[in-house]
């Protein structure tokens, strides 16, 4: 029997198309290297990663961490008509999938504010108009 998923779409609404090609691929040779990396700042400065940035709403954000995430989904969840309810599988060795996640904690004054790397690349060209 055959089911019908929806690939790992992100969690939060997209803000612009990217602005470079092959993105997703910049992403993962960061997310591969970065911890490899003798030296992190050197690295962070490398790939073009603001320490200070000026967000859309007027705000100067200063870089606190980056943080990468190891997901693996073992589980699937398919609703019932009506949504009132769900039914759960475990997923076979052969459909489980791993993936990571990148984000930028920056402080704006107020809070943190956690960026993709997309969402960094878009505010960048955004402040240097």
């Amino acid at each position: 029997m055959a089911q019908w998923q929806t690939a790992h779409r992100p969690t939060e609404p997209q803000s612009a198309p990217a602005l470079e090609p092959d993105l997703d691929k910049v992403e993962t040779a960061f997310v591969e290297s970065f911890f490899a990396s003798s030296d992190q700042t050197s690295f962070l400065r490398l790939a073009r990663i603001p320490f200070q940035l000026s967000s859309h709403d007027g705000a100067t954000l200063h870089l606190l961490r980056v943080e990468i995430d190891a997901l693996t989904d073992v589980g699937s969840l398919t609703p019932h008509l009506g949504g009132d309810s769900f039914r759960y599988d475990p997923l076979p060795t052969g459909l489980v999938s791993q993936r990571r996640r990148l984000r930028f904690v920056y402080f704006d004054g107020q809070g943190v504010r956690a960026l993709t790397y997309g969402e960094l690349r878009a505010a960048e060209a955004q402040g240097s108009r």
